[in-house]
């Protein structure tokens, strides 16, 4: 019998707590380890610090990774190298840490194949993701506008995506080009389905050279992507940390339920209006992992 996946946990939202934590995993990432994080849209004021993670990203001698973003030229300000470049030098990630890539700048992305995909049979990655032997994908847990929550899977998927990995998401498979991004958005439950094909590739390709740390603070409904997010709704939770995407994520929408924070009406609304849980259930599915896990506190 195959025993549940354990979720480490602590209320104590501190960087040595993220040392701690990532300690209790069952996988050490060895070699040249890449740490993905959202660095944040320009104007976005919850993205998780460089400041905070300094201490784990040391202790790893880890590189911070991130991608371009997709949608128009004209309307974002990370997606291109240059721009994005600009909006790490202003968010203090240059600053903070000597290695920071963009996985994506090199063409080709590499495509990664899915053939039991519910929607995609394929999905495009940064090129330089090759350059790495193992990852820390630490994301910040919260809402998001079109995937109802963001946390591991959407850093797998979305996080992990090129421009064109991006752009086959959210137009459900069907458009290449990022200039049209805003005329083929497919909906919801499509892009759930699509979220989770493109997270088991990149889970598929990286198995056993991946953990994940989810960080539950200044928990808005709206995305690090967004850069008028709406200020946090709810109190600070904790830390999560696992080797299975599915188990974290499905934990943090646990605690959010279960909280009995009022501020959690507005993001709960937002999760069940976006159909945030299908990107589970899709998951469970396809096989990238469990949602039925073991809470460990280590507080």
């Amino acid at each position: 019998m195959t025993s549940k996946p354990k979720v480490y946990f602590t209320k104590e939202i501190k960087s040595e707590k993220l040392i701690e934590i990532y300690n209790k995993l069952e996988i050490k990432l060895q070699g040249n380890i890449a740490v993905k994080v959202h660095t944040g849209e320009r104007g976005n004021k919850n993205f998780l610090k460089p400041e905070f993670m300094k201490p784990l990203v040391d202790y790893l001698d880890g590189t911070i990774v991130e991608t371009t973003s997709s949608g128009p030229l004209t309307l974002c300000s990370r997606s291109t190298y240059e721009k994005h470049k600009q909006v790490l030098e202003e968010h203090g990630w240059t600053k903070t840490f000597k290695k920071v890539e963009i996985l994506d700048t090199e063409q080709p992305d590499e495509e990664l194949d899915i053939p039991n995909g519910i929607m995609l049979k394929k999905n495009y990655i940064g090129s330089k993701t090759k350059n790495f032997d193992g990852f820390l994908v630490l994301a910040h847990f919260k809402g998001h506008a079109m995937g109802g929550f963001g946390g591991a899977l959407k850093q797998l998927s979305i996080g992990f995506g090129s421009r064109l990995g991006k752009t086959l998401m959210h137009s459900g498979g069907k458009s290449r080009d990022p200039e049209e991004f805003m005329k083929t958005i497919c909906p919801d439950k499509d892009f759930k389905e699509c979220m989770a094909d493109a997270a088991f590739s990149v889970v598929n390709k990286f198995k056993g050279k991946m953990v994940f740390i989810n960080v539950m603070k200044d928990i808005s409904i709206d995305c690090d992507c967004d850069g008028n997010a709406k200020p946090p709704c709810m109190k600070d939770i904790g830390i999560l940390a696992s080797t299975d995407p599915v188990a974290i994520d499905k934990a943090c929408l646990d605690l959010i339920y279960k909280s009995e924070d009022p501020g959690k009406k507005e993001l709960i609304e937002r999760i069940k209006k976006k159909l945030g849980p299908h990107i589970i259930e899709c998951s469970v599915q396809l096989g990238t992992g469990c949602a039925d896990y073991e809470l460990v506190n280590i507080d």
